[in-house]
């Protein structure tokens, strides 16, 4: 009998396990698609602010006469 609860104790000791790696796992995802989303997000956040300042550089130019 004290085997059998002794089996029923590591079996269920592995099947929390178990379930916290998956958990885990779960969570690195997440936090994985929420960086590679940040990223992204900045990424076009610099291209906008990159073709703005080339605007503003090309209307400078165009009302100084530097942009023939």
């Amino acid at each position: 009998m004290a085997a059998n609860n002794s089996q029923k104790v590591s079996f269920h000791a592995g099947e929390s396990k178990g379930q916290a790696q998956t958990k885990a796992d779960q969570m690195t995802d997440k936090a994985s698609n929420a960086y590679e989303s940040t990223k992204e997000s900045c990424q076009e956040a610099g291209q906008q602010m990159q073709a703005k300042a080339q605007g503003a550089a090309d209307a400078v130019k165009d009302a100084i006469g530097m942009n023939k």
